[in-house]
């Protein structure tokens, strides 16, 4: 049962992936990952780990596709010119490449497989939200604090950003304005 879940869902996250390099416009990419991740949420669940894959929904899947969606359409990449469709000689050879590296893991998971001692089940609590809260202020208390100090520079860092470039496009109009309201007086005192 698990393989016949594992092998579409792992193909469709492959032909995602394939699909975020190769589009030519940035939103099919971006619906590209959106495969990608949704796959990946499945095959979590397949592992048993039920927790992770909610976090893959809620977190990659939901809130930083639809930001990368958000970037896009701000930045007018919705409407722009998709690329040449024209067959590149460069892009025959990825796809031979392409082809042949996946025929070349394809034989080595195959070889591999028969021979390989998959190890023991995880244990009972293994995904569970307990499990990943105790380990991850526990034994992985120091990364993860750091990565919240990242993140909160970059976001200090981006309101500075925002905040200064406001600044500037305020100054830049209110002395456009400036400019253009000293002709009048001029004209006014003569």
């Amino acid at each position: 049962m698990e393989l016949a879940l594992f092998i579409p869902f792992a193909a469709l996250a492959l032909a995602g992936g394939l699909g975020v390099i190769a589009s030519g416009r940035a939103i099919h990419s971006a619906l590209s990952l959106l495969l990608v991740l949704s796959s990946l949420a499945v095959l979590y669940l397949l592992l048993g780990a039920q927790f992770i894959a909610v976090l893959q929904v809620i977190i990659y899947a939901g809130a930083i596709v639809v930001l990368f969606l958000f970037v896009i359409m701000l930045l007018h990449m919705a409407t722009g010119e998709p690329a040449a469709r024209g067959v590149r000689p460069w892009r025959a050879g990825a796809t031979v490449a392409a082809a042949l590296f996946f025929a070349a893991l394809l034989s080595a998971v195959v070889r591999t497989r028969a021979t390989a001692d998959l190890g023991a089940a995880p244990g009972f609590g293994f995904g569970t939200a307990e499990a990943v809260g105790r380990t991850l202020f526990t034994r992985f208390l120091l990364p993860f604090e750091l990565a919240s100090v990242i993140l909160l520079v970059g976001i200090i860092g981006a309101v500075v950003l925002a905040k200064g470039s406001l600044t500037l496009r305020v100054h830049a109009e209110s002395r456009a304005a400036d400019e253009a309201e000293e002709p009048r007086e001029e004209a006014l005192t003569r």
